[in-house]
């Protein structure tokens, strides 16, 4: 009718064809997903092999992992400041600082704890004490503000064909890789390697070796903590951080160390890679908020089918 008012009469239109799932998703866009999701793997690889040393191997359930990454973004961002030298450098320079303080962490666990039996809740809540401990007191030297470290690879991104790879996933993917293979190496090639990987199933057949299980689990949570200070400078090469950032991954990587089969390194970064591929997908296609949802319920579903994790025994 208000048609015909105004002097004549309205063509039809045809009805625009439903998108098929095929056009909705494109191509490019999958394969770009999935590799970032690789390199987000790599990254995640880094952060929780610690923990799949000190709560896998050592049955140590070490909360507080989060806030030593923390303190390794911080060392970065601080000893950049100063010195102008590399952040990746920067970890590898405290690698040693860092397992000296997670030796005399384990120290003051066992004494006040572990050697009492009471590792359990009270341990936990040790850990958790560490956690907030931590996180206030990177509030209190350098408040709320986000901090971030400068380097020639954190801005430009490598183009291979219709792969875009961020040198500032790229690298820290790299590198973490690199140090997960040297400590697969180590735990499986050399004495206190495998006395790590034997010291929570028999700690008696240890003792028979000539090796002290305390001496074994001190030096294996220092490496666990050592990790922490090469994660630490990877999460800041990736992203700004701040001091309450680490709770973000609290249980991220206590889910990867369980999907990975607990004391499986190799186990782990699968897990990790396939946790990184399934939130990048998450997150291009459905958006961020619903990444860690759909990653957990990947968690619950692959371990109602394989409870033991990956490559759990």
């Amino acid at each position: 009718m208000l048609d015909r008012a105004i002097g004549g009469v309205a063509p039809r239109r045809r009805p625009a064809p439903l998108a098929s799932p095929a056009m909705v998703v494109s191509l490019d866009l999958l394969i770009n997903a999935i590799v970032a999701g690789i390199l987000l793997g790599g990254f995640y690889a880094a952060v929780t092999v610690g923990v799949t040393i000190a709560f896998g191997m050592l049955d140590i359930a070490n909360i507080a992992q989060p806030a030593f990454i923390l303190l390794g973004s911080y060392a970065a961002y601080i000893i950049t400041a100063y010195v102008k030298i590399d952040p990746i450098l920067v970890g590898f320079i405290m690698l040693p600082v860092f397992y000296v303080l997670g030796m005399a962490t384990y120290r003051l666990y066992y004494y006040a704890f572990e050697s009492r039996g009471e590792q359990a809740i009270q341990g936990l809540a040790f850990f958790f004490g560490l956690l907030f401990v931590g996180e206030v007191s990177l509030v209190l030297v350098f408040g709320v503000d986000y901090r971030f470290v400068e380097a020639p690879y954190i801005g430009p991104s490598l183009h291979l064909g219709i792969f875009d790879l961020p040198l500032r996933m790229l690298i820290p993917c790299v590198v973490s890789l690199v140090m997960v293979g040297v400590l697969q190496l180590y735990l499986t090639r050399s004495f206190i390697g495998r006395a790590i990987l034997a010291v929570s199933q028999d700690g008696l057949a240890l003792q028979l070796m000539a090796a002290s299980p305390i001496r074994i689990k001190q030096i294996a949570f220092g490496i666990s903590t050592a990790t922490c200070a090469l994660a630490g400078t990877f999460l800041i090469i990736i992203q700004p951080v701040e001091p309450s950032i680490g709770r973000d991954y609290i249980g991220r990587i206590f889910a990867i160390c369980v999907l990975g089969g607990m004391t499986s390194v190799p186990g782990m970064v699968a897990a990790s890679m396939l946790i990184g591929i399934v939130e990048s997908i998450t997150a291009t296609f459905y958006g961020p908020s619903w990444a860690p949802a759909v990653a957990f319920g990947f968690l619950l579903a692959t371990l109602a089918v394989r409870p033991a994790g990956l490559m759990g025994r």
